[in-house]
């Protein structure tokens, strides 16, 4: 059974974007810090960021990749409010093939946040136990207001078939 039909191949291109309603703020940075037990004092204390030429305070890096704190999306089936495809792939399961991410420069308490999701890829490969395996890659590409980059997520979501190929 292909898993790679061709309304599977007619995602590539697929984009969506997310824009920001409003700027980070300092708070975000702060907080987003406290949450993954970052307590590094570049995210609270404006004098510490500036001592490090920064202009004031800024945020954890991986901050500006979490879509789900600003494109206010419904929670799906599972209860994340994030970016995803929505893809359906009937007798797979998913699993998250990694990411990679390249950051340009720190967030701004100021930087109203875009990101632009597109797919890039689609492939099929067959497990070493004999599944089908559908590989579908991602690139998110985050800009300022001003459209200035501020980072890229390079991301992969594999659907293996629960039967063998």
């Amino acid at each position: 059974m292909s898993l790679l039909t061709d309304e599977v191949r007619a995602l590539v291109g697929r984009t969506k974007v997310y824009t920001a309603p409003e700027p980070f703020g300092a708070a975000a940075g702060r907080y987003f810090g406290l949450a993954i037990g970052d307590d590094n004092p570049l995210y609270s204390d404006p004098d510490h960021a500036r001592a490090h030429g920064l202009a004031g305070v800024t945020a954890p890096l991986t901050l500006v990749c979490e879509t789900n704190q600003y494109a206010a999306l419904p929670m799906d089936h599972e209860g994340y409010a994030g970016h995803t495809w929505d893809l359906d792939i009937p007798g797979t399961r998913q699993v998250r093939g990694g990411n990679r991410y390249t950051f340009h420069r720190r967030i701004r308490p100021e930087d109203v946040v875009t990101a632009t999701w597109r797919i890039t890829g689609v492939s099929e490969k067959v497990t070493g136990s004999g599944n089908a395996m559908l590989i579908v890659s991602s690139t998110a590409t985050y800009t300022d207001q001003h459209g200035e980059p501020l980072a890229e997520n390079a991301e992969t979501i594999i659907f293996v078939g629960l039967e063998k190929a």
